[in-house]
């Protein structure tokens, strides 16, 4: 009986017209994270955004300027920290000034 309704032409009809939207909204409901990367990818096509790269950048450059100012720095307990509250400090400022250029 089931092979039957397979092979109606309505059956066949239906199944083409629904699965895209079948397939969008299984795709929706495994992709709630419209954060992350491989979304961000898929939508845009571009594989990193800007401000990610920049940040990134930003923390390389910290994390090379305590290097060079304090030697085996890195192996300390509290780098991670100090890196974080160089990156927050920076950007804070930055927010800062930018707050002042528009009033």
């Amino acid at each position: 009986m089931l092979n039957r309704l397979k092979n109606l032409k309505v059956v066949k009809t239906l199944g083409r017209q629904i699965s895209p939207k079948l397939r969008w909204l299984n795709f929706m409901k495994r992709n709630a994270d419209k954060t992350s990367p491989d979304y961000i990818r898929m939508i845009s096509g571009v594989d990193e955004l800007k401000s990610s790269s920049d940040e990134r950048k930003l923390e390389a450059m910290v994390r090379e300027q305590l290097k060079e100012e304090f030697p085996n720095i890195e192996n300390m307990k509290s780098y991670e920290l100090l890196v974080d509250a160089v990156i927050h400090n920076y950007k804070k400022k930055q927010l800062q000034a930018m707050d002042e250029i528009e009033k």
